[in-house]
């Protein structure tokens, strides 16, 4: 199986408040990983450090299998990042889903889904047109192509977000609490598009509080707690026999 991350002993401080004490985790093709815990506990801090949003203090993340695709590339070794690495061209690779949207409020909806394609893929409008609307139709936002984000809702522009990630063919999505900022009655349709595109056998790493989501769509739970990864396994094996006290305790108070 291709791997998508492997990740040793990252670590990420904050003057003298050490967020992430030493994550290791492997993540393969087609994995749907969701990462659980506390408020305060890493997650998104984890997240942001994978999109390089986040300089790590230490340890190592790399991006792609060397030993079975000959292209396993050194994100960060230590606090040192190389030169010559291109951090835009990475990104396209790991699309990342905010929970805020951060959409471009001076664009209209099919301009946000082109502008990274043309700018950093290097694509014709053409091309960068006919593959936003792809994905617009697929998240049911095909019929908004023209309307600005502040006359969209949250959820509405959330799926605007997501098409915008997927527009850039990426090999892995990030999503940090996509549903956090949105009404209840939004988090539904978000949720929608996100177990579609599960079941497409797309990478996903998803940092969330929808404990529903992370029961019945992961491959895999990850819980974070304190920094460090607490516990991880099969979704069924961590909501019904969680092996770790203090999963108990979350999952206890959650559920």
């Amino acid at each position: 199986m291709h791997t998508v991350f492997n990740i040793k002993n990252l670590k990420k401080d904050f003057g003298a408040n050490q967020v992430l004490k030493g994550i290791n985790l492997t993540v393969n093709a087609g994995e749907v990983i969701s990462v659980i815990g506390s408020s305060g506990s890493g997650k998104s801090t984890f997240l942001r450090c994978l999109n390089l949003l986040e300089k790590p203090t230490d340890g190592e993340i790399v991006f792609g299998d060397a030993t079975q695709c000959g292209d396993g590339e050194v994100v960060t070794n230590c606090n040192v990042l190389d030169p010559a690495f291109d951090v835009t061209k990475y990104r396209s690779k790991v699309g990342m889903v905010f929970q805020s949207f951060n959409l471009f409020d001076n664009m209209n909806v099919l301009k946000n889904c082109m502008v990274g394609q043309c700018k950093v893929l290097g694509r014709s409008k053409e091309e960068a047109q006919e593959n936003a609307m792809k994905y617009l139709t697929l998240v049911g936002m095909d019929k908004y192509v023209n309307a600005r984000p502040r006359h969209l809702s949250g959820g509405q522009k959330q799926r605007v977000a997501i098409a915008r990630a997927l527009a850039m063919d990426p090999q892995v999505l990030l999503f940090d609490e996509p549903t956090s900022a949105l009404d209840p009655e939004m988090v539904g349709e978000v949720l929608d598009v996100m177990t579609t595109l599960a079941k497409t056998g797309r990478t996903m790493i998803v940092v969330t509080h929808e404990m529903g989501f992370a029961r019945d769509v992961s491959t895999r739970v990850v819980f974070m707690d304190q920094g460090v990864i607490a516990e991880e396994g099969d979704p069924k094996q961590i909501f019904t026999n969680p092996q770790q006290e203090r999963t108990k305790q979350f999952l206890s108070r959650v559920l």
